[in-house]
């Protein structure tokens, strides 16, 4: 590892900068460059098709400028406008942006492939680093700034014959690799060129075109520019963050603090090397701290499938807000958080989110909650009851959740992530259907018309199997739980007590059954443990509790 070979490039140095006392507090105009930028990055670039299907999700998102391509490049790009135009696919108030480099007949094709467009950007560039201007261009810099003066001449001469609206963009290419004050006299050419003022507005697009630095970095070259301009009000400052070194998103933020206006990027962060700035993450940061992002960003499982189909490329499961783990938590205190800050969330009827591990609603974007909580082997127990709860409606009583999620660890530790349903038939063969030695055949109760509680007022007459043996015992108590208790203890074959009851019901409306849940404990042996029971007759569900707690209490021979 020869990090002696790399040295840290000398950019600026910034003194009183505001930007790190600033706040967001709107959206920037923000620009898609998905089928343009994103699109060169792919392996296998989109169709004429399925670049119609990119921008019409775009226009569906409420994306105002969108950079359709590079017309002058290739015919693809060229016909892609071209349909555009002629199928009338372009809403009004939308402006499409074309890339072009700075050259004559770059430029006529550019304008050929425009005729009949209502708004257009014109988007020239030339690259204007010290690097570049030495191993690639061995260019002066006042050979490298008439460049974008001619260009800009080119581009104010065909304006001319153009029947739309044209607005102009200038990018002095890798940005971050240029000395400030020569992007900023570059800048200024092109503005004083094109005959920028207050109503004739420019856009000054200043890309990280390759991360170079830490963001704040970035941050003081934006403000440093911003400062610097000679009339900050004829010029709309852009971005166009790249993520080389993984902090795009933070770069994009930061300069958005230091005064940017606008912000260039992609959905999912798709470009070239490690990509672009993340549109949907920056938008949704800003939704997350109650700041309208000014997309109709409210179902990302729609944007993923046209994406991916448009794009070829997966989103990862850990992308922030889209993937599809991460409103996931496998960790047992995450799902009990979670659970405890969803109920709490429910129960105060409150108007702003707050639920532990969960920055921002998954319903928001039209995810759905069941996917809060998934189950492996290093889940809690307050994850398996929260499956149980949001998936089936079981409200376990919360001394019972400790017994099951020691169950469900089990199965976990030898096969994995398991299912809902899987979970579910757990609980089914451990409580529900439990096979021990007792199997209740019939019972019968009558209570007496007396109004006083001290006596024993509920006969039961309880028929059961006892390892295949028929019993029957008659006792009274106080309610049909209490009275079966002592049959049982009448019959000499168990010798319990109940320490715990809860019931709820299952479902709403005449079809709802109701469940029950006893806890129960062996007094030779301190064992304790529940049984569950569901009918649509609590009585009956309260007797199937019973039996399902003392066949668990029970399991071998006595």
């Amino acid at each position: 590892m020869n990090y002696k070979k790399y040295k840290k490039f000398q950019t600026i140095k910034l003194k009183e900068r505001t930007w790190p006392d600033n706040e967001i507090k709107k959206s920037p105009i923000w620009c898609s460059v998905d089928l343009r930028d994103g699109n060169q990055a792919l392996i296998n670039p989109m169709t004429v098709e399925e670049k119609i299907k990119m921008f019409n999700l775009l226009i569906e998102l409420g994306f105002k400028e969108i950079e359709i391509g590079f017309p002058s490049a290739s015919q693809i790009e060229f016909d892609f406008l071209r349909i555009l135009v002629e199928n009338n696919l372009i809403p009004e108030g939308v402006k499409v942006q074309v890339l072009t480099q700075a050259r004559p007949h770059l430029i006529q094709r550019t304008f050929e492939a425009l005729e009949g467009v209502k708004e257009a950007i014109v988007h020239i560039y030339n690259s204007t680093s010290i690097l570049q201007r030495d191993v690639v261009f061995n260019m002066s810099k006042e050979e490298i700034k008439s460049i974008a003066v001619e260009g800009t001449k080119l581009v104010k001469e065909y304006a001319k014959s153009f029947n739309g609206k044209l607005y102009l963009e200038y990018s002095p290419e890798s940005f971050t690799g240029t000395e400030v004050d020569y992007a900023l006299e570059v800048c200024e050419a092109v503005l004083d060129t094109w005959g920028a003022d207050d109503k004739n507005k420019v856009i000054i697009n200043l890309p990280s075109t390759v991360e170079m630095d830490t963001p704040n970095v970035f941050a003081d070259q934006i403000e440093w520019m911003s400062r610097n301009f000679s009339n900050r009000n004829r010029i709309i400052l852009s971005v166009h963050p790249h993520n080389d070194r993984g902090t795009g998103v933070a770069t994009a933020e930061l300069a958005m603090l230091a005064g940017a206006d606008r912000v260039e990027g992609t959905l999912f962060g798709n470009g070239e090397r490690t990509g672009n700035v993340d549109i949907l993450n920056l938008a949704y940061n800003m939704f997350s701290h109650g700041i309208s992002p000014n997309l109709q960003l409210d179902n990302i499982n729609k944007i993923i499938d046209v994406y991916e189909k448009c794009c070829k490329i997966p989103v990862h499961i850990r992308h922030p807000y889209a993937g599809e783990l991460v409103f996931t938590a496998f960790s047992g205190s995450h799902q009990d958080a979670i659970n405890k800050g969803m109920k709490k969330y429910i129960e105060r009827n409150q108007n702003t989110w707050e639920v532990p591990y969960l920055p921002i609603d998954p319903t928001d974007l039209g995810r759905e909650y069941e996917a809060l909580v998934r189950i492996n082997s290093q889940s809690g127990k307050g994850g398996v009851a929260f499956v149980l709860e949001s998936h089936f409606g079981y409200k376990m009583p919360k001394s019972m959740h400790k017994e099951f999620g020691d169950i469900i660890q089990k199965v976990t530790e030898k096969h994995g992530e398991i299912s809902p349903k899987v979970i579910m038939e757990k609980f089914r063969e451990e409580y529900l259907d439990f096979i021990g030695p007792f199997k209740l055949l019939k019972f019968k109760i009558e209570d007496s018309d007396s109004l006083d509680f001290e006596s024993q007022n509920t006969k039961i007459n309880v028929t059961f199997l006892f390892n295949g043996e028929e019993k029957c015992f008659i006792a009274e108590g106080n309610g049909p739980i209490d009275s079966l208790k002592k049959a049982l203890i009448k019959s000499n074959l168990v010798e319990t007590t109940i320490l715990d009851y809860a019931e709820h019901s299952l479902g709403e409306g005449s079809e709802a059954k109701a469940a029950a849940y006893v806890e129960m404990k062996r007094l030779d042996n301190s064992k304790t443990t529940f049984g569950v029971g569901v009918d649509s007759n609590i009585t009956i569900a309260s007797i199937k509790a019973v039996f399902s707690a003392i066949n668990r209490l029970y399991k071998k021979h006595i």
